[in-house]
Protein backbone atom coordinates (compact mmCIF):
# COMPACT_ATOMS: atom_id res chain seq x y z
CA UNK A 1 0.00 0.00 0.00
CA UNK A 2 1.38 3.67 -0.90
CA UNK A 3 0.99 5.80 1.94
CA UNK A 4 3.46 8.77 3.41
CA UNK A 5 3.71 7.09 6.70
CA UNK A 6 5.72 4.45 4.35
CA UNK A 7 7.70 6.72 3.22
CA UNK A 8 8.67 8.59 5.84
CA UNK A 9 9.64 5.32 7.84
CA UNK A 10 13.04 4.95 9.07
CA UNK A 11 13.95 2.01 7.04
CA UNK A 12 13.02 3.51 4.37
CA UNK A 13 14.23 6.75 4.68
CA UNK A 14 17.62 4.92 5.87
CA UNK A 15 17.49 3.18 2.08
CA UNK A 16 17.18 6.39 0.61
CA UNK A 17 20.26 8.03 2.08
CA UNK A 18 22.58 5.12 1.82
CA UNK A 19 21.29 5.40 -2.06
CA UNK A 20 21.77 9.09 -2.61
CA UNK A 21 25.50 9.06 -1.13
CA UNK A 22 26.55 6.20 -3.41
CA UNK A 23 25.02 7.94 -6.34
CA UNK A 24 26.83 11.12 -5.53
CA UNK A 25 25.82 13.92 -7.90
CA UNK A 26 26.49 17.76 -7.73
CA UNK A 27 24.74 20.00 -5.04
CA UNK A 28 21.88 21.70 -5.95
CA UNK A 29 20.65 25.76 -5.57
CA UNK A 30 21.35 25.44 -1.99
CA UNK A 31 25.39 24.22 -2.61
CA UNK A 32 24.98 21.04 0.10
CA UNK A 33 27.24 18.55 -0.96
CA UNK A 34 26.06 14.95 -0.73
CA UNK A 35 28.90 14.58 1.92
CA UNK A 36 27.01 16.73 4.72
CA UNK A 37 23.50 14.92 4.31
CA UNK A 38 24.11 12.43 6.78
CA UNK A 39 25.04 14.88 9.63
CA UNK A 40 22.11 17.17 8.04
CA UNK A 41 19.64 14.66 8.25
CA UNK A 42 20.38 13.76 11.86
CA UNK A 43 20.08 17.31 12.91
CA UNK A 44 17.16 18.76 10.80
CA UNK A 45 15.03 15.27 10.16
CA UNK A 46 11.99 15.63 12.48
CA UNK A 47 11.31 18.81 11.73
CA UNK A 48 11.43 18.31 7.81
CA UNK A 49 8.98 15.31 8.35
CA UNK A 50 6.43 17.50 10.70
CA UNK A 51 6.12 19.70 7.62
CA UNK A 52 5.78 17.47 5.39
CA UNK A 53 3.05 15.86 7.47
CA UNK A 54 1.51 18.88 8.06
CA UNK A 55 1.61 19.73 3.87
CA UNK A 56 3.68 22.61 4.77
CA UNK A 57 6.74 21.00 2.95
CA UNK A 58 7.69 23.36 -0.30
CA UNK A 59 10.32 22.01 -2.43
CA UNK A 60 13.48 24.07 -3.26
CA UNK A 61 13.97 24.98 -7.29
CA UNK A 62 16.25 22.69 -8.98
CA UNK A 63 19.07 23.88 -10.73
CA UNK A 64 18.96 23.80 -14.63
CA UNK A 65 22.35 22.60 -16.21
CA UNK A 66 22.28 22.01 -19.91
CA UNK A 67 24.18 18.95 -21.68
CA UNK A 68 25.26 18.63 -25.20
CA UNK A 69 23.47 15.94 -27.19
CA UNK A 70 25.17 13.89 -29.56
CA UNK A 71 22.95 14.44 -32.59
CA UNK A 72 23.16 18.03 -32.11
CA UNK A 73 21.06 20.54 -29.38
CA UNK A 74 20.96 20.11 -25.40
CA UNK A 75 19.56 17.93 -23.42
CA UNK A 76 18.13 20.19 -19.80
CA UNK A 77 19.10 18.66 -16.14
CA UNK A 78 17.72 19.89 -12.88
CA UNK A 79 19.57 19.35 -10.18
CA UNK A 80 17.64 19.15 -7.13
CA UNK A 81 18.99 20.27 -3.47
CA UNK A 82 20.46 16.89 -1.53
CA UNK A 83 18.11 17.13 0.73
CA UNK A 84 14.89 17.22 -1.94
CA UNK A 85 16.62 14.50 -3.58
CA UNK A 86 16.60 11.98 -0.36
CA UNK A 87 13.15 12.79 -0.04
CA UNK A 88 12.48 11.90 -3.77
CA UNK A 89 14.30 8.50 -3.42
CA UNK A 90 12.44 8.24 -0.32
CA UNK A 91 9.16 8.23 -2.89
CA UNK A 92 10.53 6.30 -5.71
CA UNK A 93 11.57 3.32 -3.54
CA UNK A 94 7.79 2.86 -2.47
CA UNK A 95 6.73 3.39 -5.71
CA UNK A 96 8.77 0.80 -7.34
CA UNK A 97 7.90 -1.87 -5.02
CA UNK A 98 4.27 -0.77 -5.58
CA UNK A 99 4.28 -0.45 -9.41
CA UNK A 100 6.97 -2.51 -10.89
CA UNK A 101 5.40 -5.91 -10.80
CA UNK A 102 2.39 -4.92 -12.69
CA UNK A 103 4.68 -3.44 -15.52
CA UNK A 104 4.91 -5.01 -19.33
CA UNK A 105 7.38 -8.23 -19.48
CA UNK A 106 8.92 -5.91 -22.75
CA UNK A 107 9.83 -2.89 -20.68
CA UNK A 108 13.34 -2.70 -19.56
CA UNK A 109 14.58 0.64 -18.61
CA UNK A 110 15.02 1.76 -15.05
CA UNK A 111 13.59 -1.16 -13.64
CA UNK A 112 15.43 -3.60 -11.43
CA UNK A 113 16.79 -6.62 -12.67
CA UNK A 114 16.82 -5.18 -15.90
CA UNK A 115 19.15 -4.16 -18.70
CA UNK A 116 19.31 -3.09 -22.06
CA UNK A 117 21.54 -6.17 -23.38
CA UNK A 118 18.11 -7.89 -21.87
CA UNK A 119 15.96 -5.34 -24.62
CA UNK A 120 18.67 -6.04 -27.09
CA UNK A 121 18.69 -10.05 -26.93
CA UNK A 122 14.87 -10.03 -27.25
CA UNK A 123 15.23 -7.83 -30.52
CA UNK A 124 17.67 -10.45 -31.96
CA UNK A 125 14.70 -13.28 -31.18
CA UNK A 126 12.00 -11.33 -32.79
CA UNK A 127 13.95 -10.99 -35.69
CA UNK A 128 14.67 -14.90 -35.93
CA UNK A 129 10.94 -15.44 -35.46
CA UNK A 130 10.39 -14.16 -38.94
CA UNK A 131 9.74 -10.29 -37.76
CA UNK A 132 11.61 -8.64 -41.08
CA UNK A 133 10.24 -4.99 -40.06
CA UNK A 134 10.51 -2.25 -37.25
CA UNK A 135 8.74 0.17 -36.12
CA UNK A 136 10.74 2.64 -34.42
CA UNK A 137 9.20 5.31 -32.47
CA UNK A 138 10.87 7.96 -31.03
CA UNK A 139 9.18 10.65 -28.34
CA UNK A 140 10.28 14.42 -29.04
CA UNK A 141 11.35 15.54 -25.52
CA UNK A 142 9.72 13.01 -23.81
CA UNK A 143 10.80 14.22 -19.86
CA UNK A 144 10.04 17.67 -20.99
CA UNK A 145 6.52 17.25 -22.04
CA UNK A 146 4.96 14.61 -19.73
CA UNK A 147 1.25 15.39 -19.04
CA UNK A 148 0.96 16.13 -15.00
CA UNK A 149 -2.82 15.76 -14.89
CA UNK A 150 -2.81 12.12 -16.53
CA UNK A 151 0.02 11.31 -14.17
CA UNK A 152 -1.59 12.42 -11.04
CA UNK A 153 -4.68 10.64 -12.10
CA UNK A 154 -3.00 7.52 -12.75
CA UNK A 155 -2.05 7.85 -8.89
CA UNK A 156 -4.52 8.62 -7.56
CA UNK A 157 -6.35 5.45 -8.73
CA UNK A 158 -2.92 3.34 -6.86
CA UNK A 159 -2.60 5.63 -3.99
CA UNK A 160 -5.38 6.74 -1.25
CA UNK A 161 -3.16 9.26 0.77
CA UNK A 162 -3.62 12.75 -0.20
CA UNK A 163 -0.56 14.05 1.60
CA UNK A 164 1.42 12.25 -0.55
CA UNK A 165 -0.23 12.95 -3.85
CA UNK A 166 0.27 16.62 -3.03
CA UNK A 167 4.00 16.57 -1.92
CA UNK A 168 4.50 14.17 -5.56
CA UNK A 169 2.58 17.31 -7.27
CA UNK A 170 4.13 20.09 -5.42
CA UNK A 171 7.82 18.47 -6.95
CA UNK A 172 6.74 18.13 -10.80
CA UNK A 173 5.52 22.05 -10.62
CA UNK A 174 8.99 22.96 -8.81
CA UNK A 175 10.12 25.53 -10.49
CA UNK A 176 13.80 25.23 -12.54
CA UNK A 177 16.62 28.21 -11.46
CA UNK A 178 18.58 28.98 -14.53
CA UNK A 179 20.46 32.99 -15.15
CA UNK A 180 19.43 33.78 -11.55
CA UNK A 181 15.59 33.99 -11.97
CA UNK A 182 12.97 30.94 -11.45
CA UNK A 183 10.39 29.65 -14.23
CA UNK A 184 7.60 27.58 -13.52
CA UNK A 185 6.80 24.37 -14.53
CA UNK A 186 3.27 23.44 -15.93
CA UNK A 187 4.10 20.11 -17.55
CA UNK A 188 7.59 17.47 -17.70
CA UNK A 189 9.43 15.87 -15.41
CA UNK A 190 13.25 17.31 -15.36
CA UNK A 191 15.80 14.44 -15.71
CA UNK A 192 18.29 14.17 -12.57
CA UNK A 193 15.50 13.68 -10.14
CA UNK A 194 15.30 10.35 -8.58
CA UNK A 195 11.72 10.64 -9.08
CA UNK A 196 11.33 10.54 -12.37
CA UNK A 197 11.96 7.31 -14.21
CA UNK A 198 9.53 5.67 -12.26
CA UNK A 199 7.12 8.60 -12.86
CA UNK A 200 7.64 8.22 -16.26
CA UNK A 201 7.28 4.04 -15.97
CA UNK A 202 4.10 4.63 -15.01
CA UNK A 203 3.26 7.26 -17.77
CA UNK A 204 5.20 4.55 -20.57
CA UNK A 205 2.85 2.11 -19.30
CA UNK A 206 -0.36 2.72 -20.54
CA UNK A 207 1.54 2.64 -23.86
CA UNK A 208 2.65 -1.18 -23.28
CA UNK A 209 -0.56 -2.18 -22.49
CA UNK A 210 -1.95 -0.69 -25.55
CA UNK A 211 0.25 -2.49 -27.32
CA UNK A 212 -0.43 -5.89 -25.73
CA UNK A 213 -4.05 -5.59 -26.00
CA UNK A 214 -3.23 -5.49 -29.69
CA UNK A 215 -1.24 -8.58 -29.75
CA UNK A 216 1.93 -6.38 -31.15
CA UNK A 217 5.86 -7.41 -30.55
CA UNK A 218 7.87 -4.65 -28.92
CA UNK A 219 10.79 -3.64 -27.05
CA UNK A 220 10.45 -0.73 -24.78
CA UNK A 221 13.97 0.97 -22.96
CA UNK A 222 12.91 4.15 -21.72
CA UNK A 223 11.31 6.57 -24.32
CA UNK A 224 12.84 3.88 -27.20
CA UNK A 225 10.15 1.82 -28.47
CA UNK A 226 10.43 -0.71 -31.24
CA UNK A 227 7.69 -2.16 -32.61
CA UNK A 228 8.46 -5.57 -34.89
CA UNK A 229 6.48 -6.77 -37.93
CA UNK A 230 6.38 -8.89 -40.62
CA UNK A 231 5.55 -6.79 -43.00
CA UNK A 232 6.55 -2.75 -44.23
CA UNK A 233 2.54 -2.42 -44.90
CA UNK A 234 2.21 -3.49 -41.84
CA UNK A 235 4.40 -1.52 -40.06
CA UNK A 236 2.78 1.77 -41.87
CA UNK A 237 -0.36 0.59 -40.26
CA UNK A 238 1.38 -0.13 -36.76
CA UNK A 239 3.14 3.41 -37.21
CA UNK A 240 0.12 5.47 -37.54
CA UNK A 241 -2.21 3.88 -35.04
CA UNK A 242 0.45 3.76 -32.65
CA UNK A 243 1.12 7.55 -33.16
CA UNK A 244 -2.48 8.39 -32.88
CA UNK A 245 -2.70 6.54 -29.51
CA UNK A 246 0.53 8.76 -28.36
CA UNK A 247 -0.79 12.30 -29.26
CA UNK A 248 -4.02 11.95 -28.87
CA UNK A 249 -4.67 9.67 -25.59
CA UNK A 250 -1.22 10.11 -23.80
CA UNK A 251 -0.90 13.78 -24.81
CA UNK A 252 3.07 13.49 -25.90
CA UNK A 253 4.49 14.33 -29.44
CA UNK A 254 6.48 12.00 -31.85
CA UNK A 255 8.75 13.33 -33.58
CA UNK A 256 8.10 12.21 -36.81
CA UNK A 257 11.25 12.73 -38.86
CA UNK A 258 12.85 9.84 -36.82
CA UNK A 259 9.92 7.74 -36.62
CA UNK A 260 9.31 5.31 -39.49
CA UNK A 261 9.57 1.79 -40.36
CA UNK A 262 12.67 0.14 -41.31
CA UNK A 263 14.61 -3.36 -41.84
CA UNK A 264 16.51 -4.23 -39.38
CA UNK A 265 19.39 -3.63 -40.89
CA UNK A 266 19.00 0.07 -41.01
CA UNK A 267 17.48 0.46 -37.89
CA UNK A 268 19.01 1.49 -34.49
CA UNK A 269 18.32 0.50 -30.86
CA UNK A 270 19.92 0.96 -28.03
CA UNK A 271 23.21 1.81 -30.07
CA UNK A 272 22.90 -1.47 -32.29
CA UNK A 273 21.86 -2.48 -35.34
CA UNK A 274 20.55 -6.00 -36.58
CA UNK A 275 21.44 -8.23 -39.40
CA UNK A 276 21.06 -11.20 -41.40
CA UNK A 277 17.99 -13.31 -40.47
CA UNK A 278 19.13 -14.50 -37.01
CA UNK A 279 19.38 -10.91 -36.10
CA UNK A 280 23.25 -10.60 -35.40
CA UNK A 281 23.62 -7.51 -33.28
CA UNK A 282 26.25 -5.69 -34.46
CA UNK A 283 27.86 -1.54 -33.20
CA UNK A 284 25.60 0.92 -35.15
CA UNK A 285 27.72 3.22 -37.31
CA UNK A 286 26.96 6.15 -35.17
CA UNK A 287 28.03 4.62 -31.80
CA UNK A 288 31.54 4.25 -33.41
CA UNK A 289 31.43 8.04 -34.22
CA UNK A 290 29.93 9.01 -30.68
CA UNK A 291 33.35 6.85 -29.67
CA UNK A 292 35.53 8.57 -31.65
CA UNK A 293 34.37 11.81 -30.47
CA UNK A 294 35.27 11.22 -26.97
CA UNK A 295 38.70 9.77 -28.01
CA UNK A 296 39.04 12.98 -29.91
CA UNK A 297 38.31 15.48 -26.71
CA UNK A 298 40.42 13.01 -24.45
CA UNK A 299 43.50 13.22 -27.32
CA UNK A 300 43.34 16.96 -27.55
CA UNK A 301 43.03 17.16 -23.72
CA UNK A 302 46.55 15.43 -23.55
CA UNK A 303 48.92 17.42 -25.95
CA UNK A 304 51.29 18.85 -23.30
CA UNK A 305 50.28 15.85 -20.68
CA UNK A 306 51.45 13.10 -19.22
CA UNK A 307 50.97 9.83 -21.10
CA UNK A 308 49.94 7.36 -18.82
CA UNK A 309 47.59 10.12 -17.58
CA UNK A 310 45.69 9.96 -20.83
CA UNK A 311 45.63 5.82 -20.84
CA UNK A 312 44.15 6.08 -17.94
CA UNK A 313 41.29 8.50 -19.31
CA UNK A 314 41.42 6.00 -22.63
CA UNK A 315 40.82 2.73 -20.45
CA UNK A 316 37.86 4.12 -18.35
CA UNK A 317 36.14 4.89 -21.54
CA UNK A 318 37.10 1.31 -23.54
CA UNK A 319 35.96 -0.80 -20.90
CA UNK A 320 32.90 0.99 -20.37
CA UNK A 321 32.64 0.62 -24.38
CA UNK A 322 33.93 -2.97 -25.18
CA UNK A 323 31.86 -4.36 -21.74
CA UNK A 324 28.49 -2.48 -23.56
CA UNK A 325 28.88 -3.40 -26.82
CA UNK A 326 30.16 -7.07 -26.39
CA UNK A 327 27.07 -8.44 -27.90
CA UNK A 328 28.83 -7.65 -31.40
CA UNK A 329 31.71 -10.27 -31.92
CA UNK A 330 33.78 -8.99 -34.43
CA UNK A 331 37.12 -8.75 -34.17
CA UNK A 332 37.48 -6.59 -36.35
CA UNK A 333 35.68 -3.71 -34.66
CA UNK A 334 38.31 -4.14 -32.03
CA UNK A 335 41.30 -4.48 -34.06
CA UNK A 336 40.27 -1.37 -36.03
CA UNK A 337 39.96 0.47 -33.09
CA UNK A 338 43.01 -0.67 -31.59
CA UNK A 339 44.93 0.65 -34.70
CA UNK A 340 43.00 4.43 -34.41
CA UNK A 341 44.10 4.42 -31.01
CA UNK A 342 47.98 3.40 -31.24
CA UNK A 343 48.56 5.98 -34.01
CA UNK A 344 46.77 8.93 -31.80
CA UNK A 345 49.36 7.84 -28.78
CA UNK A 346 52.13 8.07 -31.12
CA UNK A 347 51.70 11.19 -32.26
CA UNK A 348 51.46 12.68 -28.64
CA UNK A 349 54.87 10.75 -27.86
CA UNK A 350 56.06 12.31 -31.32
CA UNK A 351 54.25 15.81 -30.17
CA UNK A 352 56.36 15.52 -26.76
CA UNK A 353 59.81 14.87 -28.19
CA UNK A 354 58.99 18.12 -29.74
CA UNK A 355 62.87 18.74 -31.20
CA UNK A 356 64.37 17.18 -34.04
CA UNK A 357 67.80 15.74 -31.88
CA UNK A 358 65.68 14.18 -29.66
CA UNK A 359 63.09 12.43 -31.96
CA UNK A 360 66.26 11.30 -33.91
CA UNK A 361 67.63 9.84 -30.51
CA UNK A 362 64.44 8.52 -29.72
CA UNK A 363 64.05 6.71 -32.91
CA UNK A 364 67.42 5.43 -32.68
CA UNK A 365 66.83 3.91 -29.34
CA UNK A 366 63.98 1.90 -31.00
CA UNK A 367 66.74 0.24 -32.98
CA UNK A 368 66.45 2.92 -36.35
CA UNK A 369 70.35 3.28 -37.03
CA UNK A 370 69.47 3.41 -40.70
CA UNK A 371 65.82 5.42 -40.44
CA UNK A 372 67.35 8.85 -41.89
CA UNK A 373 68.66 7.17 -45.53
CA UNK A 374 66.26 4.79 -46.06
CA UNK A 375 63.26 7.50 -45.16
CA UNK A 376 65.48 10.23 -47.43
CA UNK A 377 65.63 7.74 -50.26
CA UNK A 378 61.78 7.25 -50.39
CA UNK A 379 61.51 11.11 -50.61
CA UNK A 380 59.34 11.13 -47.09
CA UNK A 381 59.43 13.06 -43.84
CA UNK A 382 62.62 12.19 -42.42
CA UNK A 383 64.19 13.56 -38.87
CA UNK A 384 67.47 15.37 -40.96
CA UNK A 385 64.41 17.00 -42.70
CA UNK A 386 62.59 18.30 -39.43
CA UNK A 387 65.81 19.84 -38.24
CA UNK A 388 64.86 22.78 -41.00
CA UNK A 389 61.41 22.98 -39.06
CA UNK A 390 61.61 22.87 -35.48
CA UNK A 391 58.59 23.51 -34.70
CA UNK A 392 57.28 20.73 -37.19
CA UNK A 393 54.07 18.76 -35.83
CA UNK A 394 53.92 16.75 -38.69
CA UNK A 395 54.57 12.73 -37.89
CA UNK A 396 56.85 10.76 -40.33
CA UNK A 397 54.61 7.54 -41.55
CA UNK A 398 56.83 5.29 -40.85
CA UNK A 399 56.80 6.57 -37.42
CA UNK A 400 52.95 5.69 -37.63
CA UNK A 401 53.45 2.12 -39.13
CA UNK A 402 52.60 -0.71 -35.72
CA UNK A 403 56.31 -2.51 -36.06
CA UNK A 404 58.32 -4.48 -33.53
CA UNK A 405 61.49 -1.52 -33.68
CA UNK A 406 59.00 1.22 -33.73
CA UNK A 407 56.39 0.69 -31.23
CA UNK A 408 57.39 1.84 -27.61
CA UNK A 409 57.67 -0.11 -24.79
CA UNK A 410 54.26 -1.89 -24.03
CA UNK A 411 54.78 -0.62 -20.22
CA UNK A 412 54.65 3.39 -21.38
CA UNK A 413 52.27 3.35 -24.55
CA UNK A 414 49.75 0.59 -24.51
CA UNK A 415 46.68 0.45 -22.80
CA UNK A 416 45.80 -3.32 -21.45
CA UNK A 417 42.82 -3.30 -23.28
CA UNK A 418 42.61 -3.62 -27.08
CA UNK A 419 45.70 -2.42 -27.91
CA UNK A 420 47.10 -5.43 -28.95
CA UNK A 421 47.29 -5.89 -32.29
CA UNK A 422 49.57 -5.03 -35.44
CA UNK A 423 48.07 -4.21 -38.45
CA UNK A 424 48.42 -6.88 -41.18
CA UNK A 425 50.84 -4.54 -43.58
CA UNK A 426 53.13 -3.45 -41.02
CA UNK A 427 56.46 -6.29 -42.14
CA UNK A 428 55.41 -5.52 -45.82
CA UNK A 429 56.01 -2.18 -45.30
CA UNK A 430 59.62 -2.57 -43.38
CA UNK A 431 60.50 -5.02 -46.13
CA UNK A 432 59.81 -2.25 -48.69
CA UNK A 433 62.20 0.06 -46.78
CA UNK A 434 64.62 -2.52 -46.58
CA UNK A 435 64.98 -3.50 -50.32
CA UNK A 436 64.56 -0.08 -51.66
Amino acid sequence: MISLEKVLSAQNMLLACKRVRVNKGAPGVDGMTVDELEGHFRRHWASICAHIREGRYIPSPVKRVDIPKPDGGTRMLGIPTVQDRLIQQAIAQVLVEHFDPTFSEFSYGFRPGRSAHQAIEQTQRYIAEGCSWIVEMDLAKFFDTVNHDRLISVLERNCRDKMLIRLIRRYLRTGILADGLVTPRDEGTPQGSPLSPILSLIVLDELDKYLEKRGLKFCRYADDCNIYVASERAGNRVLTNTIKFIEETLKLRVNRDKSGVFRPRRAKFLGYTFVGKTGQPLVHPKSFKRLKDKLRAVFYRARGGSLFRTIGELNAILRGWRQYFRLDNRKGVFAALDIHIRRHLRKLVWIAWKRPRTRERELQRRGLDDFRVEVRQQRAWSVVECQRTPHARRVPAVFLQTTRTLQPPRDALSPPLLLTRKPPDAERHVRTLSTD
